[in-house]
Formats: structure tokens, sequence, C-alpha cells
């Protein structure tokens, strides 16, 4: 019942969050002034980007599909379409239930349980985490500790999954199953966790990949939307995506998504009404590619383990 109730309170500043984005963006800019500048935006070069986070959602699918390899092969088209449906709930959901549809789908589709899909996805969520700060050290490193320190320290936090791979995989690897049915739990659920190099390596290139042409992408429509520099808009972004890891958002991150990018571009001297103008609309055309993908993915075939074509 507790948990109902945070669940429902989290939904309830969600909601309060959204309508107050609403009520804050048409009283400093007004609606209508805010979406024109999409009117003279050239149609292909945003065509392009929508491809190319259509592309992002492909090797985050991939991911999932290198993953669980031996549960998927030959069935990425259902991965994607999955990926994609778990993204869509994810982004639209209240209080973050929406990673729940990661699990089900994964036992619907695949007959992989909890136990197995949940720590997987901890260890996705870990490393994109992980990437996106990364990413942002690499942008402010700089500025931060002064010039030539921005690659040495983005490299030097990128080794930390390596080296807390090595010290802990052999471990669960080497980890013999308990007999208490607590402890046996626990260990089924470690042994969902990379414990080989390629696939530790193959799982966090997908991330790599994925986030740095999702920020790059994201960065550039940023920019269309306001006069800033590359690393303003580059940090806009992470801030941006950094809030998803708040306790408490708005309804698909609508106001709390905003203020983190509004936050870091207030520092480069940015009018906070044009960086609140850019950050809408970037939110918009993220919601709209999430949307998009969302109800392209019911088009996918699903191919049913008994062998039915795909």
């Amino acid at each position: 019942m507790q948990t109902r109730h945070k669940i429902l309170l989290k939904t309830a500043i969600g909601l309060a969050l959204l309508v107050g984005l609403i009520v804050l963006v048409e009283r400093l800019i007004g609606w209508t002034t805010l979406l024109a500048p999409w009117r003279t935006l050239q149609p292909i070069p945003l065509a392009v980007a929508i491809i190319l986070v259509f592309y992002t959602y492909g090797l985050r699918a991939l991911r999932v599909h290198d993953y669980f390899h031996d549960d998927t092969r030959g069935r990425f088209a259902t991965v994607l379409r999955l990926s994609l449906q778990h993204n869509l709930l994810n982004n639209l959901l209240p209080a973050r239930s929406g990673e729940l549809s990661f699990p089900l789908l994964m036992s619907h589709h695949f007959t992989i349980p909890p136990l197995r899909s949940v720590p997987a996805l901890l260890w996705f969520r870990l490393l994109d985490l992980h990437t996106l700060l990364a990413f942002g050290l690499l942008v402010t490193g700089d500025a931060l500790l002064g010039p030539g320190w921005a690659w040495p320290l983005s490299l030097a936090w990128m080794l930390l999954p390596w080296l807390g791979f090595r010290m802990v995989a052999p471990r669960l690897a080497r980890w013999q199953r308990p007999q208490g049915r607590l402890t046996a739990l626990l260990h089924q659920a470690a042994q969902a966790l990379p414990l080989d190099a390629p696939r530790f390596w193959r799982s966090w290139l997908w991330t790599l990949l994925s986030w740095g042409i999702k920020l790059a992408v994201f960065a550039w429509i940023l920019g269309l939307f306001a006069s800033m520099s590359a690393v303003a808009a580059w940090l806009g972004v992470i801030a941006g995506d950094l809030t998803s890891v708040l306790p408490v958002h708005g309804v698909a991150g609508a106001g709390t998504f905003e203020a983190g990018v509004v936050a870091a571009l207030l520092p480069f001297g940015i009018d906070a009404k044009a960086a609140l103008q850019a950050a809408v609309n970037l939110h918009l055309f993220i919601l709209g590619s999430i949307l998009l993908a969302g109800l392209l993915s019911l088009a996918l075939p699903v191919r049913r383990q008994s062998g039915d074509g795909e």
C-alpha cells in the first residue's frame, strides 16, 4: 500500500510539472512563438536527424540481441520491436514504471525470466549512466581543471567499468550454486551479468556508439533553436538526459528535462527564455521520435519460438 501511495504521489508531481511547464511556456514565450522556428527548418537535415536517432534505437536493440544471443538468435526484428516499445513506455509512463515492461516483454517473447532480464537491464542502465558522464567529463574537463585535462580525465573514468569487471567477474564466475533459496536466487541473478570479456566489451561498444550518435544529433537540434557553442549544446543535452535519474520527474520528463537543459546553458550566457525555447523544442523532437518509433514498431513482425516466420 505504501508503494502504491508513493507511485500515486510521484504521478501527481509529474502531472503538476507537466502542467506547470505548459503554463510557464505560455506566459514567458507563448506556444505559437515557441513552435514558430519549426516552419523554417530544412526538411532534409531534419529527416537525416530522425534517421540517425532511429539508428541509435537499432544499436540499443542490437545490444539486447547480442547480450541474449543464444535466446534471440534469428529474431532481431522481435528484439527491435521489444526495444522500441520498452523505450516508448519507459519515457511515457510515470515514476520510471515503464522499466517494468522490459522483463515483461522479454518473458513474453523469449521466455527469459526476470532473474536474467532484470540484472541485464541494470547493467545496461549502469553503462548508460557511465557513458553519459564520460561524455560530460570530455566536454567539461578543460573548464573544470584547466586545458589538457579533458581527455585524461575521461579516459580514467572510462577505465572504471573494466577494472570493476576484472575484480568482480572472476569471483562471480567461480561462485558455486549455494543451497539456500535466497542465495540461490542471488546466484542465478549474478550469472545474468556479463561474466565473460567478449560480452562485456560488446555491450559497452553498443552503448558508446548509440550514445555518441544520439548526443551529437540532440546537440545539433538544440543549436538550431538558440545560438550557442558546441560545448554548451553538448552539456545541455547531457544535463537534460541526466535528469532521468532523478527520483521524481515530469510526465514524459516534461519540466525536469527542460530544467536540466536550461541550468546547463545559463552559465554560457544564454538568455533564459531562449534556453527554455530551445530545451522545449528539443524535447518535442525527442518525444516525437520516440512516439513515431513506437508506432512503427507495431509493423515489425514477431517470430515465435515455435518457428513461425517473421
